[in-house]
């Protein structure tokens, strides 16, 4: 009996028209946005936030494949005569912006704060990604205007990206000191309702704001009189470090700049995304090491993500840790438009103090014992004038333990000691401890669980819930009975 061949499903694949995969995505965003709504809504009605980040989380994937005519309909679905006139006028200007003309349904549904906000949030990325920054900048004082009237727990996630990109549209209308005072105002707003993720968005931006026009002092004394929330996402943390080492940087204050940029580091995802990011903060922090005398590992620059951007930063190591005063005004010249728009050229030209500091430690270590003039011929100095000062500073500051001849014009350096008899031994176990004890406590406090606040909420939503089985199952009961009665009555007739 000959063997009967299997029978394949094969699926065949129908290829759409343009028109038929523009349909299909409209009605995807469509669905996408109208679900988003939904978990904003059940998010004001239970009062729990992770429903508003949920969809949240859904704004950067919106914004590759928005349409403004499909968020306009969205909108038109919720503008009603019965809105709060805050929120009427708030729609009305986000449908203006998107070039639509608002009008009302008297059969939509009324829309909350929260969902207004988010579709100027989104009226936002629109407007940003197509360079309208004049229209943006009016959207966002519309929604700024209506968030100072409007305080609740579930706009803060909402509030806080919509300044992002409120202090956003005017840095690149190049007038960002025109948002300083409304930021100012909101961050006291935010402090007194205790919306933290607000607080925390408004001292980057507050932070940002001064260091873009170089108020070190200003952005200090913020820094000094806020605290950071420490339930803030991690974005704003690590942003809040990075501008914070800056400061402290430019401060002269090398030790906390570095632990500052070293939190950022790790509290950054590495990924391809924060690759801008990691590399922003490196280039600080290697000129912060400089700085302090350390040398950065050579593993730091053979980092795929930053090798290339940090090949200048790399080659000013080099000439710090030789000591060659030449070779790194050399690199200083060369890589100088690129230190100018990293601005960092400021902290680099402090560098050659450690560069000559760096070359009079080698010859210290090299030379029991040599002339002010052969000093001045390899560190490239102008005189032996200025070859017996820097090493007088040298040793008074503890760069090295020599001694000068001034008659003869010589320097003797001293014989060297082992150096776990000294104490450097014990700073460098010290500040290893320090370090693993503030992880550990970071570690701890990232493990508590919230207070018994939350439970009293959970209690009232459990009683809601409770509430509304009861309703639901009086009304089956209800029912049951008009069932019960229209059965009689056709038995009796």
């Amino acid at each position: 009996m000959a063997d009967t061949p299997n029978k394949e499903n094969v699926t065949m694949e129908v290829e759409l028209t343009p028109e038929q995969k523009q349909a299909e995505e409209r009605r995807i965003l469509v669905e996408d946005l109208n679900r988003n709504v939904k978990f904003l809504e059940r998010g004001i009605t239970a009062s729990e936030v992770h429903y508003i980040h949920r969809a949240l989380r859904t704004v950067s994937a919106l914004r590759k494949r928005l349409q403004p005519e499909v968020l306009a309909e969205i909108i038109a679905a919720h503008t009603s005569p019965v809105n709060q006139q805050i929120v009427a006028g708030c729609l009305k200007s986000i449908l203006e912006s998107l070039g639509q003309r608002p009008a009302e349904n008297p059969a939509a549904r009324s829309c909350e704060p929260e969902v207004c906000l988010f579709f100027g949030l989104l009226a936002q990325l629109h407007l940003l990604d197509s360079k309208a920054y004049e229209r943006g900048a009016q959207l966002s004082n519309v929604l700024v205007a209506m968030m100072s009237s409007t305080q609740r727990r579930t706009l803060d996630s909402v509030v806080s990206r919509v300044f992002f990109y409120y202090s956003r549209f005017f840095e690149v209308a190049d007038c960002l000191s025109d948002a300083r005072s409304t930021l100012l105002g909101a961050l006291q707003t935010a402090t007194l309702t205790n919306m933290k993720e607000t607080k925390a968005m408004l001292l980057t931006l507050l932070l940002r704001n001064y260091l873009h026009y170089k108020l070190y002092d200003q952005a200090e004394r913020l820094a000094a009189k806020s605290t950071f929330p420490s339930e803030a996402p991690n974005n704003l943390l690590a942003r809040y470090l990075y501008y914070m080492g800056r400061i402290e940087a430019i401060q002269l204050n090398y030790s906390q700049a570095q632990l500052h940029l070293l939190e950022a580091t790790r509290k950054a995802p590495s990924n391809s995304t924060t690759a801008g990011f990691q590399q922003t903060v490196h280039k600080v922090y290697v000129i912060v090491e400089l700085l302090m005398g350390n040398i950065p590992e050579r593993s730091l620059f053979r980092t795929p993500v930053l090798k290339k951007p940090l090949q200048p930063y790399l080659e000013l190591t080099q000439a710090v840790r030789i000591g060659d005063l030449s070779q790194f005004q050399d690199v200083v010249q060369r890589y100088q438009d690129k230190f100018l728009q990293d601005q960092m050229l400021v902290l680099i030209q402090r560098l050659r103090h450690n560069v000559i500091k760096a070359g009079i430690r080698s010859i210290s270590i090299a030379y029991s014992r040599i002339s002010l003039r052969d000093i001045c011929l390899k560190l490239h100095l102008d005189s032996e004038e200025d070859a017996e000062y820097i090493v007088a500073k040298a040793i008074r500051d503890g760069v090295i333990d020599a001694t000068i001849n001034h008659e003869k014009g010589f320097v003797r350096s001293a014989e060297v000691h082992n150096v776990y008899g000294t104490s450097d031994p014990q700073h460098a176990f010290d500040k290893r401890i320090t370090f693993c004890l503030n992880l550990y406590n970071e570690s701890v406090k990232s493990m508590r669980y919230p207070g018994g606040d939350h439970r009293k909420e959970l209690a009232y939503a459990d009683e809601g819930i409770k509430r509304e089985r009861e309703l639901a199952q009086e009304l089956e009961n209800e029912d049951y009975d008009d069932e019960s009665d229209m059965d009689a009555m056709d038995e009796d007739l």
